[in-house]
């Protein structure tokens, strides 16, 4: 069983690109993240690439906000009451299902250009961003957005993907 088991919908074609094996690499980004929030049991997720509609639609239903973004979680766990899944961890064969992502590639890469980080790094970002919320960690607080900033931004580092200094603690600092 894959440490990280994820199925793919690719609405948009995403997938396509043949200029990398754009499932390793998202693999092996998540592998990384995973690591650092120290999740011993095997995971599934799914990631949706979808258009600007569909963002809009997923964001305008569920968020109230009427316009498409880079990445919308849905957690399969989300709030207080949270499962105790360590007593699965020596269990080879169990598999924590932690939600779904939806990301928008169209609108990633204009934030790539917004915010002058490029594709690579801004793609990294926003992916591992919506793992991280998959998990349980959000950045409402200033208390758990630094706790948050700080995985994301050593992640990003250890991939090759650093952020900006100011980016640590605050997200894209922008």
């Amino acid at each position: 069983m894959n440490p990280i088991d994820i199925t793919f919908n690719d609405e948009v074609g995403f997938l396509d690109d043949k200029t990398r094996d754009w499932k390793k690499w998202i693999n092996d980004l998540l592998l990384l993240a995973k690591n650092d929030i120290a999740k011993k049991n095997n995971l599934e997720m799914s990631i949706n690439f979808v258009d600007e509609e569909k963002s809009n639609e997923i964001n305008k239903k569920y968020r109230d906000k009427d316009r498409p973004t880079d990445v919308i979680s849905f957690a399969i766990e989300d709030g207080e009451d949270l499962l105790d899944y360590s007593t699965f961890e020596n269990d080879p064969e169990f598999s924590e299902d932690i939600g779904d992502l939806f990301m928008c590639p169209s609108v990633i890469m204009r934030h790539s250009k917004d915010y002058g980080t490029g594709w690579d790094r801004e793609f990294g970002y926003t992916l591992v961003h919506g793992f991280l919320h998959l998990n349980g960690y959000d950045h409402i607080k200033p208390n758990e957005a630094k706790v948050m900033f700080k995985i994301q931004g050593k992640v990003l580092e250890e991939y090759g993907l650093p952020l900006y200094p100011d980016q640590l603690d605050e997200g894209r600092g922008k």
